[in-house]
This record gives structure tokens, C-alpha cells and sequence, in this order.
């Protein structure tokens, strides 16, 4: 008799020790399959420093407005100029976490020097379309008008991406431009034509698109045999390499690729 009750209580301490365990197994992972406040993944928070080529000015903005609601605590900030420009600002030590550049000629010089802490990676393309004033009070009708001196005209400076796309348009079409002043970026060389400095310039189709009714978008067939393909990339430098890694990932994403799309960039 005294072995059976034994042998009772012990089967009911059993019990109750598995009902326990369960319990407790039940804390940790709830039945969703979502693990606890305890147990996620620590957010993206900090600051995070990205330098991006003139061209990607609207489009970045948003994306970094879009990237600080999605992680809370984290704020984006940028740096937009000419992409050769930012490229020695980084070869030099200026702080950043992420660079974005226009074209792979100017993203290489980083690579090459070092500073990259991955292999470059493609998220957009972009082609050169002819911005005119509104109206198009110079009556310019396509990329010849550029080697007429009754024409002023602007570009780029040959050694920003936007003006060796160019310089490669000319030669395919077998055009030698007359301009009347070389910009330090894209966004440099759309001004003169918003202000009615000059009848033309040739920019990106995403800055003609970001200037509204301020410019007239003039396309010609020559553009599409030179397309510029958009590489970002962390920094090895990074102050906030989780942020870098994380900004460069949601840029790339479909949240971040809508936002590129509806500027007019074409796909990777």
C-alpha cells in the first residue's frame, strides 16, 4: 500500500514539473512563432551620414524621411554634391557611412583606395535628357542645336558623371558641343537653365522630372546609348555600420526602389 501512494505522488510531481516546463517554454516563444520584446533583434538607431550624388537629391530625401519612420531612433542625414567630389572627400577621411554615387568610374576610386566595406551595389540607372526653359524660348529641338554657337548651352564638367555621360553622347553622335560654361554638378547645370541663363543644358531625365514646370524635357534618340548605373555602398569608416548596412539594404528594397522608380531611375 505504501509503495502504491508512493508511487502516486510521484507520478503527480511529474506532472506538475512537465505543466511547468511547458509554461515556461511558452514565455519564450509564443505560439505566433514572433519571439518576445526580450528576445528581438536590437533596432537601427543613430545617426547616419550618406553622401549622394546631386541627381539623387529628391529622391534620397524622401527615402531618408521614409527610412527614420521605419526605424524609430535613427536619423538620417545627407550630403549631395558631385559624385567625383564626394568620392575624394571620402578617399580623404571625411566622416560618412554610406556613399552613392552616379556612375562606377567615380564609386572606383573609393573601392580602389580601399574605403568600401563590400563590393559596390546597383540600384538605379539614369539617362541624359535636354532641359530647356519653359516655353523653350530658344526654340531647341535636339542634341545638334548644342554644336551651334547661336545656341547657349551648359553642361556638365567632364569629370562628374553626368558630364562623361555626355562627352559619350557627343562622340557617338559625332557632335562637338559649343557651351558656354562647364558645371561642377547636374543640379549646377539645371539652375542655369531654370534662371533662363541659357536656351539648353543636358541633365538627367530625373532632374528634369524634379524641376516640374520650371523646365521643358526635350528627349532625343542619342541618349539611350549611354545608361548610368548607380552604385551605393558602406563605408568601411562607418561611425554606425548597422545603420550603414541597414540604409543601403532599405534603399534597395521595394520601399526603397518605389520611391527611385517614381523619380523616373530606371531599374538595376
Amino acid at each position: 500500500m505504501i509503495n502504491s501512494r508512493l508511487q502516486k505522488m510521484i507520478m503527480i510531481i511529474a506532472g506538475v514539473l512537465l505543466a511547468i516546463a511547458a509554461t515556461g517554454c511558452g514565455d519564450q516563444q509564443p505560439a505566433s512563432g514572433r519571439p518576445t520584446a526580450g528576445t528581438s533583434a536590437s533596432a537601427v538607431t543613430g545617426k547616419i551620414t550618406v553622401l549622394a550624388a546631386a541627381s539623387l537629391t529628391e529622391s534620397f530625401s524622401t527615402i531618408g524621411k521614409n527610412f527614420e519612420q521605419a526605424h524609430p531612433g535613427s536619423t538620417v542625414t545627407f550630403s549631395f554634391g558631385s559624385s567625383a567630389t564626394l568620392a575624394t572627400e571620402v578617399n580623404q577621411g571625411a566622416p560618412a557611412d554610406v556613399l552613392a554615387t552616379a556612375d562606377e568610374r567615380t564609386m572606383k576610386l573609393v573601392t580602389d583606395a580601399g574605403n568600401a566595406s563590400a563590393k559596390p551595389a546597383i540600384f538605379a540607372t539614369n539617362t541624359l535628357e535636354i532641359a530647356v526653359p519653359a516655353g523653350n524660348p530658344g526654340h531647341v529641338t535636339g542634341l545638334a542645336d548644342f554644336a551651334d554657337p547661336k545656341y547657349k548651352t551648359a553642361l556638365c564638367a567632364k569629370e562628374v558623371p553626368c558630364g562623361a555621360a555626355a562627352q559619350k553622347v557627343f562622340a557617338d553622335a559625332k557632335i562637338t558641343p559649343k557651351p558656354v560654361s562647364y558645371e561642377t554638378d547636374v543640379k549646377a547645370a539645371l539652375q542655369k537653365v531654370e534662371q533662363n541663363e541659357v536656351d539648353a543644358a543636358l541633365v538627367y531625365k530625373t532632374d528634369v522630372a524634379a524641376a516640374g514646370d520650371k523646365v521643358h524635357g526635350i528627349d532625343f534618340p542619342e541618349a539611350s546609348s549611354v545608361v548610368n548605373q548607380y552604385p551605393l555602398v558602406a563605408l568601411k569608416d562607418a561611425k554606425n555600420p548597422d545603420g550603414a548596412a541597414a540604409f543601403v539594404a532599405y534603399v534597395r528594397s521595394a520601399a526603397g526602389q518605389q520611391v527611385l522608380q517614381a523619380a523616373g531611375f530606371g531599374k538595376p
